[in-house]
């Protein structure tokens, strides 16, 4: 039987010299590849030596590390479940996803392992371990006991590899299955996709600034490095005076559309800092076209953009060459990804018409951790999954992501797309970035409320943005409030929570009901 166990591809791939260095961190420590191989089957003999249930799950709530990457990596090669967690989430969130995934293996860090440890084994957990940013904790006390020879477990395609909570903005948050096959197949189109560079070419290196409990981190840079043996400039956090410095040493970089715009702050960043860059990519949140030319006006480089979901990992991405990259698109699907546009009427939508995007591919998910009907109810009949994202696909097949489905907000029985609007306020002399939600109101059902950050310095009115809008705009589009704010509400991602902008405003009209 073929082993689909993704760690044995990864291992596969390592370069024929063990001894060169793979990860190179902030703090000047230096790992082999011969360390990957050690560690991860120190710590796969670890996990294996507590008799876990076959599929035991495992979850991690730690701060950035090569050592909190090794025990992804041996959690895939003993053949379990990783469950990683955002290190922001408090108690109560913790305690929904343990007792939600019921793992075998809960690894936190030392300071919070008092809370933790009394969440897991209350939720029936056996074993909790610590694991520091400075290579100490119990787990690592553990493992260092145990063989540096482990066998590969054998692990079938559709064997479970990860489960990803979505972040939970409407309703409790759902657990993403993605299987061996759907992290491998993902792995290596975008390996061929975005031109990884054998050590034959020149080879590649990356460098990992982004957390590594998303898929944009876990999956995406890392899967991305291993599967071409090439190496990593490692750093715990973004430091955007660190990666400037760090650019001449590396080929490829990959962050979301905030770490972008704290970059070009940065006065080193010029065209002789990326004279050795091959490739930027830009994920996880929208990047603003502002930000997207002003890269290209600094550096030359073209930033490329993707998309991507925890359920799916990456469906669609702007060329790596041939066809030109378009600022404010995804691009197109990836290979053997199938995505189309459906209408409300069930209808699927021509070129240039907006609806909810469907996907359907090798890298799909199977499904929510136990949540049947509701895995049910998100794919189609004929196996599409609904993405809950809302975009539209042009004549020439570049896909641009318009919004969430639930960012929708209907008003008056009128459509009404967030990022639309949020285009033509962002595009205002001295805006730097607007949202704009849907709150309740007593007449139209729904209406829109704007919420706009000023760039530095520049003070902005609210009536003069809403005067600038109803001239380019219909009336039903207008929103009925703006606010001029110092900031808006983000998660680790950067991504706007428009869940808290809603909230915040919900009883703007109550007021005024009849």
């Amino acid at each position: 039987m073929k082993n689909h166990n993704i760690f044995a591809a990864l291992r596969a791939a390592f370069p024929q010299n063990l001894d060169a260095v793979a990860v190179e961190t902030d703090n000047g420590l230096e790992y082999s590849w011969r360390d990957l191989e050690r560690s991860t089957a120190m710590l796969a003999n670890l996990l294996k030596s507590l008799k876990l249930p076959v599929g035991a799950r495992v979850a991690v709530q730690v701060e950035k590390s090569v050592e909190a990457m090794m025990l992804y990596l041996a959690t895939l090669r003993a053949g379990y479940v990783f469950l990683p967690l955002n290190t922001a989430y408090q108690s109560a969130e913790i305690e929904y996803f343990i007792g939600n995934a019921e793992p075998s293996v809960v690894v936190c860090s030392s300071k919070n392992f008092g809370w933790v440890s009394k969440i897991a084994f209350k939720a029936g957990t056996q074993n909790v371990f610590t694991l520091d940013d400075d290579r100490t904790g119990s787990l690592l006390e553990r493992a260092a006991h145990c063989s540096d020879q482990h066998e590969v477990a054998v692990m079938r395609e559709d064997d479970m590899a990860a489960i990803l909570y979505t972040s939970g903005t409407t309703g409790r948050s759902k657990g993403a299955m993605l299987s061996h096959g759907n992290l491998l197949s993902n792995a290596l189109v975008l390996k061929d996709y975005w031109g990884w560079r054998t050590p034959e070419e020149g080879g590649d290196v990356l460098i990992h600034a982004l957390p590594i409990f998303h898929v944009h981190g876990l999956f995406v840079a890392l899967h991305g490095a291993l599967i071409n043996g090439s190496k990593m400039i490692w750093l715990a956090k973004f430091d955007p005076k660190l990666v400037v410095k760090k650019l001449p040493e590396a080929t490829v970089f990959m962050g979301v559309p905030t770490l972008y715009v704290r970059l070009l702050n940065e006065p080193g960043l010029d065209r002789q800092a990326v004279h050795n860059m091959r490739l930027f990519v830009a994920g996880s949140a929208p990047l603003l076209i502002e930000t997207f030319n002003a890269w290209k006006q600094v550096t030359g480089h073209t930033i490329l953009e993707r998309y991507g979901m925890s359920e799916t990992a990456m469906l669609t991405s702007n060329p790596y060459k041939g066809n030109e990259r378009r600022g404010g698109t995804v691009g197109f699907a990836l290979p053997g990804v199938s995505l189309r546009v459906q209408g409300e009427d069930g209808q699927i939508l021509p070129a240039g018409e907006i609806g909810g995007i469907q996907v359907k591919g090798p890298n799909v998910f199977k499904g929510y951790w136990r949540m049947p009907e509701k895995t049910k109810e998100e794919f189609t009949a004929d196996g599409f999954f609904k993405t809950g994202d809302v975009g539209k696909i042009d004549a020439d097949g570049y896909i641009t992501i318009v919004g969430r489905s639930k960012d929708l907000i209907i008003s008056g029985g009128y459509n009404v797309y967030p990022a639309e609007i949020e285009g033509y306020i962002n595009d205002m002399p001295g805006v730097a970035e607007s949202a704009l939600v849907g709150v309740p109101h007593p007449d139209f059902g729904e209406v829109g409320i704007a919420v706009v950050i000023a760039k530095p310095g520049i003070k902005l009115e609210a009536d003069q943005i809403l005067m600038t809008l109803k001239s380019k705009l219909a009336n039903f589009k207008i929103p009925k409030h703006c606010y001029v704010v110092p900031e808006l509400p983000r998660n680790t991602m950067g991504k706007v929570q428009k869940n808290l902008l809603r909230e915040q405003h919900k009883t703007l009209f109550a007021k005024t009901a009849v």
